[in-house]
């Protein structure tokens, strides 16, 4: 008897040591977008859910280096989010079509507002089809360019007939607003941006802008902008640094500034789950 005790007890162990890694790492997995196969990283809360859900869009650099290792900031937040209970689905928008980083490229093949797009739909359906998956509560959260992309995503349009249940919400880290303000944009569901106030690339002015121009015909929507702040201020460990040659900047020359910001990363970390969870 003492025996089948220990051997339940260390099946338990057992039991929850994988369960603690399949919340920390992600698993791969494939789904279609139009007539693309695209791959994807998946973390998952411990449990049997059903979850409330997440599509991460990665920015210009990739969701995975050379090596195929994930980025860290990407890899960061799927840990954390799946340990608040959220299911989080990195769609590989570029690697899944044979490219690297598209920071350096002016006229991208796999554009913000097209085929982006159809990627987080995508993922969206995917993760919808789910039986672990609350189908109402998938949303949507975006770095730089993919913060552009869920901002595209979540414009008003009519509704796709067995398209499913819509995108819950949407967070978009330092996207740049420059052609969405010029759209006089808007939001079918609640939208938070988090921008930096010192960002080189995107200023956060003319997402200020672009929001306060919504205001009376759009669901609701928010931006906070972090004072002394750039690009990359919710990385886990990034020193602030220079770089230079990139396709877009504000001054037009290339070079931008990126880095962690430990005052706006650690608010970041509270109000990205909350609004979430809306």
């Amino acid at each position: 008897m003492r025996l089948t005790a220990a051997v339940f007890a260390f099946m338990g162990v057992a039991f929850l040591t994988n369960a603690a890694f399949a919340a920390s790492n992600p698993e791969a997995v494939e789904f279609t977008s139009g007539d693309v196969t695209l791959k994807g990283l998946l973390f998952r809360p411990e449990g049997n859910g059903p979850f409330p859900a997440v599509v991460g869009l990665h920015g210009c650099g990739g969701l995975t280096d050379h090596a195929g290792t994930m980025g860290s900031r990407y890899r960061d937040w799927g840990q954390r989010l799946a340990k608040a209970g959220f299911a989080v689905l990195f769609p590989d928008s570029y690697g899944s079509r044979g490219l690297g980083s598209q920071c350096t490229v002016h006229n991208r093949t796999v554009r913000p507002e097209h085929e982006r797009v159809a990627d987080a739909n995508a993922a969206r359906r995917w993760l919808q089809g789910q039986t672990w998956v609350k189908a109402d509560h998938v949303a949507l959260v975006g770095w730089s360019t993919g913060g552009v992309s869920a901002l595209w995503a979540v414009r008003p349009h009519k509704p796709v007939k067995d398209d499913g249940p819509d995108f819950r919400s949407a967070v978009a880290f330092y996207p740049g607003c420059r052609r969405l303000d010029a759209t006089a944009w808007s939001a079918r569901v609640p939208t938070l941006i988090l921008a930096g106030g010192s960002d080189d690339w995107s200023p956060a002015a003319v997402c200020e802008h672009m929001v306060a121009e919504a205001r009376g015909r759009s669901a609701h929507a928010a931006i906070v902008v972090y004072p002394g702040a750039y690009q990359d201020f919710d990385h886990p460990n990034r020193a602030l640094q220079t770089r230079s040659g990139y396709a877009f900047s504000a001054d037009g020359s290339g070079s931008v500034h990126i880095g962690t910001n430990q005052g706006a990363r650690a608010d970041a970390l509270k109000r990205v789950p909350q609004w979430l969870a809306r």
